[in-house]
């Protein structure tokens, strides 16, 4: 009898090892996969029955936020202006996971479950209150954002802005947009329809081209080149080098030609400030072979290329929002590094990459973590965190950022001098390139900042697709960005 009491005994005890093993699987281990399938409807209605905390512009404007309705579902997630915050706010939808924005780098803290408010759900379970989630108060200018999206109107394109001394993003616009209000219905059937219209094809509008989209940046990358020659002590403004009406690309008989004749200089000699100012392909192309690929890539790699870059959010408060790493070819032939010099080949940047570049020579070389939440709040208004400045990296001295400060100036004054605005100085470079089959297309660039004497405002725009140079297609929306950020 003893002995089947010991064999029934450790089949108990063998049973609760199993159960709490499981146990544990269940509640730890496949806790996140399980509480994001979509067939898991008791977490479905959990998280849509939750009171979402608001998105808040810089202002106080409210991007997104939760309103009671008559159902099972008890709140409906709604956006002011959707299409023109999608970018930055991403959406909340009732079958399908937020995996982009702020609703998914802060759904932790915006649908209340953040150990940050564990007092908060204390308080509600004591009180028989609702559990409120944290609100997001992000960098976001609305001005400056309705001036970004409408100067794109509706062309294929991105803006970024970035406060120069912090790094905050004061404007992040992709068209063309969507509006998450289509997503956020609790018609089971309409929000799927919607989604599947939104996603199709290369050009979905759920894409943040600012972020998550890779172009050749043309003659922007020129300021890299720039910097990297600069940094060598051997460059100055006015130092002369090779240029010429046309470059045979090494080992090849494939001639590169430049777009103004100013940019050939004279007796195939030009400085480097009019190479930069007149974007001179055959300067910067044999520039780049001189200094050799390693050069260029290492301030590629200083300022940002190469490595994702994470724009808000941890693991502990959900998704985190990146940006896609942008590219320099790895030990590039001498005639790729010469495309790649003027950023074609295979040099492929996001908007907010080559912001950062436009921000970091407006810093003195000092390139900063580009944030988009100023502070967290909890549903008391108690401060859960507040972002900090911080540097990513001291790309180059400020020595060299000021020279190519006044490089860039005199691609306003010299070259393209409708950028100019009354009474401010900027510093800009445009960039033109060549994309589609047979180099049928443009895509359009200009970064800069101004002041260019006491900078405030870095600035990114792509013009995707276009038909004429970015100076043309680009530039005015720069201007007019930065115009409505100086005026405040």
């Amino acid at each position: 009898m003893n002995k089947y009491l010991r064999q029934l005994f450790t089949a108990v005890v063998a049973l609760f090892v199993i159960l709490g093993l499981s146990s544990t699987i269940i509640m730890a281990v496949r806790a996140n996969a399980l509480n994001n399938d979509p067939r898991n409807a008791r977490s479905l209605y959990h998280q849509l029955g939750a009171y979402r905390g608001a998105i808040l512009a810089s202002d106080g404007t409210v991007m997104a936020k939760s309103e009671p309705v008559n159902d099972a579902f008890k709140y409906l997630r709604t956006y002011s202006n959707g299409p023109l915050y999608a970018p930055v706010t991403g959406f909340f939808s009732i079958n399908q996971t937020a995996d982009r924005g702020l609703e998914a780098s802060r759904s932790m803290l915006l649908n209340g479950e953040a150990d940050s408010l564990i007092w908060q759900r204390a308080k509600a379970m004591l009180t028989g209150t609702t559990n409120q989630g944290a609100s997001i108060e992000t960098s976001i200018d609305p001005k400056l954002q309705q001036v970004a999206y409408d100067q794109l109107g509706t062309r294929d394109g991105a803006a970024v802005a970035i406060e120069v001394n912090t790094g905050r993003i004061l404007a992040m616009v992709s068209t063309p947009s969507y509006d998450p209000n289509k997503l956020a219905t609790h018609d089971a059937k309409a929000a799927s329809q919607a989604y599947n219209e939104l996603s199709a094809g290369q050009n979905s509008p759920l894409i943040n081209r600012a972020t998550s989209q890779l172009y050749p940046p043309g003659s922007t990358f020129k300021t890299i080149v720039a910097s990297a020659a600069l940094e060598t002590d051997d460059y100055q403004t006015d130092t002369k080098i090779p240029a010429g009406s046309s470059y045979t690309l090494p080992g090849t008989a494939t001639q590169l030609p430049n777009d103004e004749a100013q940019a050939d200089g004279v007796n195939g000699q030009i400085s480097l400030q009019e190479a930069v100012a007149w974007s001179s392909n055959t300067a910067f192309a044999q520039l780049g072979v001189k200094l050799g690929a390693s050069k260029v890539s290492d301030m590629a790699t200083k300022l940002g290329f190469g490595s994702t870059i994470t724009i808000d959010g941890t693991e502990s408060t959900g998704t985190p929002m990146t940006a896609t790493a942008s590219t320099f070819p790895s030990d590039p032939t001498d005639d790729k590094l010469a495309l790649a010099s003027i950023g074609q080949g295979d040099t492929t940047a996001t908007p907010l990459q080559m912001a950062m570049v436009a921000q970091a020579i407006a810093n003195n070389g000092k390139l900063m973590q580009p944030t988009l939440v100023d502070r967290v709040r909890a549903a008391d208004l108690t401060v859960l965190s507040q972002t900090k400045p911080q540097t990513m990296a001291n790309a180059f001295s400020k020595d060299s950022a000021d020279k190519l400060t006044t490089m860039m100036e005199s691609v306003v004054t010299e070259a393209n001098p409708q950028l100019a605005i009354d009474g401010i100085k900027v510093a800009a470079k445009t960039g033109t390139a060549q994309i589609g089959t047979d180099n049928s297309a443009i895509d359009g660039w200009v970064i800069g900042f101004a002041p260019a004497d006491n900078p405030q405002i870095a600035v990114a725009v792509l013009v995707h697709n276009t038909d004429v140079y970015g100076s043309l297609a680009a530039g005015p929306i720069m201007r007019a960005m930065m115009q409505e950020a100086l005026q405040q």
